[in-house]
């Protein structure tokens, strides 16, 4: 068993298996030394040519590619299949699909978002990823309506960042920190608020924690302050 070292949850377990590098980066020596039969891997995440060298010593590939918060689903059941755990895999499916229609019920503030996912250059995401498809469920709309990249680069000058009533700054992949908040602000020109790209980004179990975190933040944590 291996993992990347960006799996990290749950902490305690994960200590004791061994990295194979990054999503990007993966050290194929290090994956056949450990013999796996199955390697699950990502579209947006891992290299083509990544995946063509697994095949070469690997029997299992499982290649996901989640595009919304119902692609979840189909997710679980696709894992749970080809491990043998069909009926966790259904458990799991009760529980998103019990918060998804929580989060049906709820009435979410519209409003345009720049989310930024990195610095030097500035990147935010296209409507097309699953980051987008999610934040919508909560009257999130990213901008530009349009791109030609899934996660284009931009600057802060952009005119479509007129129609943005917000700015989020996603703790991940960059890690932003409350010092870019003004840094940010003052480019842009509109409040600008941290969030945790774990519950926006991280489809699997995690998607059922993230649906509860951004019905909250919604509500409260990208409210722009009153006028005084």
């Amino acid at each position: 068993m291996g993992r990347t070292g960006f799996c990290v949850h749950p902490r305690e377990a994960l200590r004791r298996i061994p990295k194979v590098g990054g999503t990007k980066s993966v050290d194929l020596a290090k994956v056949r030394a450990l013999e796996p039969t199955h390697v699950i891997l990502n579209v947006d995440e891992n290299r083509k040519q990544t995946a063509d060298a697994l095949a070469e010593f690997v029997p299992n590939l499982i290649v996901t590619h989640p595009l919304g918060p119902i692609d979840n689903l189909a997710l679980y059941r696709q894992i749970g299949k080809a491990f043998g755990k069909q009926a966790e895999a259904e458990r799991l499916c009760e529980r998103f699909e019990s918060v998804l229609r929580d989060v049906a019920k709820g009435k979410f503030p519209e409003r345009g978002v720049l989310y930024l996912i990195w610095k030097d250059p500035w990147m935010t995401v296209s409507r097309d990823t699953y980051i987008s498809r999610t934040l919508a469920l909560f009257g999130m709309q990213t901008l530009p309506e349009r791109a030609d990249a899934r996660y284009p680069k931009l600057a802060l000058t952009e005119r479509f960042i007129e129609q943005a009533d917000i700015v989020l700054l996603s703790t991940e992949p960059y890690r932003f920190g409350r010092p870019h908040l003004d840094e940010v602000g003052g480019k842009t020109g509109k409040p600008a608020f941290l969030i945790d790209g774990e519950m926006t980004s991280w489809y699997g179990p995690r998607a059922i924690a993230g649906l509860r975190y951004l019905a909250e933040f919604s509500r409260e944590a990208a409210s722009p302050p009153a006028a005084a």
